[in-house]
């Protein structure tokens, strides 16, 4: 009689990942969606989506592993800010998804006046209510992104030592993020990037910010401070803001690690 083995893999146990929706545009949700393929090797084989607004029949957060939460918290609304403090509990790893959820992004600047919710109008980054254990930044944050910080965090909770020192590598720096506070505007690239010689003049600070307060002048970004509202896309998205020497002594490892799971 033939035998037939089962397949060995690295790790096998899924994580539970979910996702929660506050003050924003439901852009970050899209992004997640945006992974196509890549999503349902995601949900086939390392994690299961046990909670998310539109995509799960789900009423009460559950248990999980990594929860992602999408928006800022209104402080005027009491079941967003029960909500976000059980996600804060019932979850291992709680994750700041997108600019609104790290910075207040232009949600800062909400000052009522909804014609449903006229009395909604204070609303701040998550970090000024629950602790958060890591930024995914941006407005939105790119699908490879997600994906990428999805991966990681599997072999992180799941993987073997080799995996859990790589994905260590790949996401302590969105953890720095994270301990560094909730404000970013167009100063931190002024006093942590161009002050200490370190931009290049890409211009993708110019490109991401969302209200155009940033132009190129002379190669080099000028921040118009009073259109600034410090939504944080221009310094999470320099390429030399949080330049990270474990992930770039890593890089070949950490990608050989996400292309061998995604395929």
């Amino acid at each position: 009689m033939e035998v037939v083995q089962k397949e060995e893999k690295p790790v096998a146990e899924k994580i539970t990942i979910g996702e929660l929706h506050l003050s924003g545009c439901t852009g970050c949700l899209v992004t997640l969606a945006d992974n196509y393929e890549g999503l349902f090797k995601l949900l086939d084989d390392y994690a299961d989506l046990v909670y998310a607004l539109t995509l799960v029949d789900v009423r009460h957060v559950p248990e999980m592993d990594v929860c992602l939460v999408e928006g800022s918290c209104c402080l005027n609304d009491k079941i967003s800010v029960e909500e976000l403090k059980e996600a804060r509990a019932k979850s291992k790893v709680l994750v700041a998804y997108g600019g609104c959820a790290a910075y207040g992004n232009i949600t800062r600047f909400c000052r009522g006046g909804q014609w449903n919710q006229p009395a909604q109008e204070a609303f701040v980054p998550i970090s000024e209510v629950v602790d958060v254990d890591l930024y995914i930044p941006s407005c939105p944050p790119c699908p490879q992104q997600v994906r990428n910080v999805a991966v990681m965090a599997y072999l992180l909770l799941r993987g073997n030592d080799e995996q859990k020192n790589l994905a260590t590598a790949y996401l302590t720096p969105l953890m720095q993020l994270a301990q560094r506070g909730n404000e970013a505007c167009g100063c931190d690239l002024m006093y942590d990037v161009i002050n200490q010689g370190l931009c290049m003049g890409c211009g993708t600070c110019a490109g991401t910010c969302p209200v155009r307060a940033i132009t190129m002048e002379y190669g080099k970004p000028n921040v118009n401070r009073d259109l600034c509202i410090k939504c944080g896309a221009c310094y999470a998205q320099c390429p030399r803001s949080w330049f990270n020497f474990d992930v770039m002594n890593n890089y070949e490892g950490i990608m050989d690690a996400i292309k061998g799971a995604m395929e």
